[in-house]
C-alpha cells in the first residue's frame, strides 16, 4: 500500500511530463479503486464451493495487473519506459478523458448489481445467484464491456507502447481465453436457467430485439 501510494504522490507531481492525460487516467486508477475495495473486503466472507485456478487464469491475472495498473504507475513515477513514448493529438487524449465516464459509471453498475456474487477469480460460492437485472438484464458481461472501454482509452491518456498500449493485447487475451471458461462454470451451475439468459442477453452488447 505504501508504495502504491508513493508511486501515486510522484505521478502526481510528474504530471507535465507526463501530459494532462496522465491526471485523468490516476483519478480514474483512484476511483476504479474505490468502487472495487469494498466488494474484495465482502468476497471474503464467500465459501467458496467451485474454483478453477490453473496456471493459464494466474497467468493473464498477472499480465492484466501489471499492465492495467503496476506498469503505468511505475511508469507515470519514474519516466522508466521513455524510450517508448509517442506522440497524439489533443482530441485522441480528450476521447480517452471522456471515454472514463462510462468506464466508472458501468464498472460501478457492474459491481453494484453484483453484489457478493462478485469474485476476482472463477470461482462459485455457496450462496451464488444468477444475477440477469440491472445492466445485467441485457448484457452478460458488463463489467469485462467497462474494462474493454477503459483497455482501449489508456493508450489515449498515456502516450506509451507499454505504460499505455500493452494493456489491449493483455485484456484482448483474458477476454477470448477466460470468457468460455468462465460463462462454462456458469451453465454448469445454472443449467438451463443459463442458457435462457443467453439467448436474450449479448455477451458484451445488448442483443437486437427480434
Amino acid at each position: 500500500m505504501l508504495v502504491a501510494l508513493t508511486l501515486l504522490v510522484l505521478a502526481v507531481l510528474r504530471w507535465r511530463d507526463n501530459g494532462w492525460g496522465a491526471l485523468v487516467w490516476l483519478a480514474a486508477f483512484i476511483a476504479m479503486s474505490a468502487i472495487r475495495t469494498p466488494h474484495s473486503m465482502r468476497n471474503r466472507a464467500n465459501v467458496v464451493v467451485e474454483a478453477r485456478k490453473d496456471a493459464t487464469e494466474i497467468l493473464l491475472l498477472v499480465a492484466m495487473f501489471a499492465a492495467m495498473m503496476v506498469l503505468p504507475l511505475i511508469h507515470l513515477a519514474t519516466g522508466l519506459f521513455a524510450f517508448a513514448d509517442y506522440a497524439l493529438p489533443e482530441w485522441a487524449t480528450a476521447i480517452g478523458a471522456i471515454a472514463q465516464i462510462p468506464f466508472l459509471w458501468l464498472f460501478w453498475r457492474s459491481h453494484a448489481d453484483l453484489g457478493r456474487n462478485w469474485s476476482p477469480g472463477l470461482e462459485v460460492h455457496d450462496a451464488h445467484k444468477l444475477v440477469t437485472n440491472g445492466v445485467y438484464a441485457r448484457i452478460r458481461h458488463p463489467m469485462y464491456a467497462a474494462i474493454w472501454i477503459s483497455a482501449l482509452a489508456q493508450p489515449l491518456l498515456i502516450h506509451n507502447w507499454i505504460a499505455g498500449f500493452l494493456v489491449v493485447p493483455a485484456f484482448a487475451a483474458m477476454w477470448f481465453i477466460r470468457v468460455p471458461d468462465e460463462e462454462a462454470l456458469m451453465r454448469q451451475r445454472f443449467g438451463t436457467a443459463w442458457d435462457a439468459y443467453c439467448i436474450r442477453a449479448g455477451r458484451l452488447l445488448p442483443k437486437r430485439a427480434s
